[in-house]
């Protein structure tokens, strides 16, 4: 969301947030797209999460995600400091 308060952009709906940054920031290759295709996964997991009944998450399938998401942060920090 910081990223995209900083372009001006402000989606009212997480599904906007997913979006605009599909649109502004993957679709352009400012942020490569592996990190959307990991985006997009585990923001189809926050949404079964937060919705589904008994969405249970197991560490095999989410520590993948960890070192992946650590640099998506790194470069977003990055990109804010710009």
């Amino acid at each position: 969301m910081a990223l995209l308060l900083n372009s001006d952009l402000k989606p009212t709906t997480h599904s906007g947030a997913k979006s605009n940054f599909s649109e502004h920031f993957i679709l352009t290759n400012i942020i490569p797209k592996e990190f959307g295709k990991i985006y997009s996964q585990l923001f189809t997991w926050r949404q079964k999460g937060d919705y589904d009944d008994l969405y249970d998450f197991d560490s095999e399938k989410v520590m993948p995600y960890f070192e992946p998401i650590i640099q998506l942060i790194a470069l977003i920090e990055k990109l804010l400091e710009k």
